[in-house]
């Protein structure tokens, strides 16, 4: 697909977080928030996110995957943190438990714009 439309994908599916997750608000321009997260937390999935997945492989195997869950969260609250302090713009999250599920919203819809844009 490619990084624009992966990015456009990721954006997508961020607004769609800040819309259903309660926990986690825009900040810095309704319009702006998901764009500059999405470009964040593609960079972070890019290079952190491997680290992070390769160090928790054994609590990974020991969950059957569902720690995968926890490296997400942790992930975007980073992203939401780095967004916010670099461009100014960038979402909030409230909660680690906010953080899980706007990871798994943002999964889920990221996975289907995806499918609908190939």
């Amino acid at each position: 697909m490619g990084f624009i439309g992966s990015w456009i994908a990721t954006a997508i599916a961020t607004a769609a977080a800040i819309w259903i997750v309660p926990g986690i608000e825009a900040v810095g321009g309704s319009w702006a928030a998901p764009i500059f997260t999405a470009l964040v937390l593609g960079v972070l999935n890019a290079t952190i996110k491997p680290v992070i997945g390769f160090f928790s492989i054994p609590l990974k195997v020991l969950t059957l995957g569902l720690f995968s869950l926890v490296v997400n969260a942790v992930v975007l609250e980073l992203a939401s943190y780095f967004s916010r302090n670099i461009f100014h713009a960038g979402i909030y999250v409230e909660s680690f438990g906010a953080a899980l599920l706007g990871a798994i919203v943002i999964s889920v819809v990221g996975t289907v714009v995806s499918n609908a844009i190939n």
